[in-house]
């Protein structure tokens, strides 16, 4: 079985017929840290695969804790954010599906 492996790019052959999480082990890979991809297909960890197949093991990527700051398009022009205001609540569904006020608390002082 062919695995492609990503970041550096490189393919090696192990044998298949087993579980994804038995290939991974093989190859020192912790199955939370990448994607397994069989053709078109995300595959779980416990998916069998056989000798024939062709997987790909791409990283996986997460964000900072802050987003990044949009480009200004030219001629639009963004919405302001909305002012906030000590002591006003702004209603939101409960689990009835019935609006109700935020505790004014959960809104920062300016």
């Amino acid at each position: 079985m062919k695995v492609v492996l990503r970041n550096p790019r490189r393919e090696v052959e192990v044998p298949g017929n087993r579980r994804v999480k038995d290939v991974l082990r093989e190859l020192n890979i912790l199955p939370e840290t990448v994607l397994v991809i069989r053709g078109d297909d995300l595959i779980t960890a416990d998916q069998q695969v056989s000798d024939g197949d062709t997987i790909e093991l791409r990283p996986v990527m997460s964000g900072g804790s802050e987003p990044h700051p949009r480009p200004a398009m030219s001629g639009v022009s963004e919405p302001h954010p909305r002012p906030v205001m000590s002591g006003v609540s702004e209603p939101h569904a409960s689990k009835t599906g019935h609006l109700r006020p935020y505790p004014a608390s959960r809104h920062p002082l300016p």
